[in-house]
């Protein structure tokens, strides 16, 4: 094994000492030793960390900035043991910086949630089918991560008590989150799909491919961009297309919409919601105002309304 590898080895668990999963990140910082080691390159280089992050020729500029985002905090971590290090700045793909690198949220609607259902009732695979709409509908009504919703395994559901766990999620956290009795309902009328196709499972999970083993993100993501062209959903702009993710988007929003036109206390009932999404510190759960003009509205409207208060 050599240094750098080694080193590898050591900075992951470092970082996952400290809640870091990586699991995707671990995957490119030993794709980038590889090439380092190809280089017959000891150290890391601005020259050579570049060269790796773009060697995907036909990805995008956000993808790029992603790849040597991961080379950058393993440089700094290499940097307190190899002087020779270097660390290659911020600004190294101004491209990637311009306008900002985070996507708009899209935000579904009623209307896109419907139609998004009935385009995966439509899957000709009976379990295809029912699998896609049951974790689509779970996705949005507890704002869950795909991830977590993936890991979910059979006895993680609690029927009697009406709340599914997530277990050891993002920084290490698990959480319960309740759910309503129809959301109840769709599960147990999914499970007696999967049981019927595989009465002898081959995994715990909850949602089983067409295999019988446990979903796989990739699986997922190719048939939902399937559902979403086969909806008629399109994107908003160059940075606001329909994703996985934005469900939490669209139910964290709902949430904060519906507590403003109730006129409830939002400030002291927003650690709730941030305990409910898994989030770490408020502050995270506050972003999604950016993300709805009618939330920014109704914020401004009871700000203007205790600003009238005051002598």
């Amino acid at each position: 094994m050599s240094d750098l590898r080694a080193a590898a080895a050591d900075y992951l668990t470092i970082r996952r000492a400290v809640g870091f999963k990586l699991k995707r990140g671990e995957h490119l910082l030993f794709d980038f030793v590889d090439y380092l080691e190809s280089q017959g390159a000891t150290s890391i280089t601005c020259q050579l960390a570049l060269a790796w992050a773009t060697r995907p020729a036909g990805a995008t500029v956000g993808w790029w900035t992603s790849r040597l985002c991961v080379v950058r905090c393993f440089a700094r971590h290499m940097s307190s043991i190899d002087p020779d290090t270097q660390v290659p700045p911020l600004d190294m793909l101004p491209r990637a910086n311009a306008g900002g690198a985070r996507a708009t949220p899209y935000l579904y609607s009623a209307d896109d949630l419907a139609a998004l259902m009935a385009a995966a009732r439509a899957v000709p695979t009976p379990l295809a089918a029912a699998t896609s709409e049951t974790l689509i509908g779970l996705l949005a009504v507890t704002g869950m991560r795909v991830g977590e919703a993936l890991r979910l395994d059979r006895d993680d559901i609690e029927w009697d008590r009406g709340l599914l766990r997530v277990r050891d999620s993002k920084f290490n956290r698990s959480r319960e989150v309740p759910l309503h009795p129809t959301t109840l309902d769709a599960l147990k009328a999914y499970a007696r799909v999967r049981d019927e196709r595989f009465p002898m499972p081959a995994s715990p999970a909850v949602f089983v491919s067409t295999t019988g083993g446990r979903l796989a993100y990739r699986t997922v993501n190719w048939r939902f961009d399937r559902l979403v062209r086969a909806a008629g959903l399109k994107p908003r702009s160059a940075r606001c297309r329909p994703r996985l993710h934005d469900f939490r988007h669209t139910f964290a929003c709902a949430t904060l919409e519906d507590w403003y036109s109730g006129d409830d206390d939002v400030q002291s009932r927003l650690p709730l919601l941030s305990i409910f999404l898994g989030h770490v510190d408020p502050a995270s759960t506050y972003w999604y105002l950016s993300g709805k003009p009618e939330l920014l509205a109704l914020a401004a409207g009871r700000l203007e309304a205790c600003l009238g208060t005051l002598p």
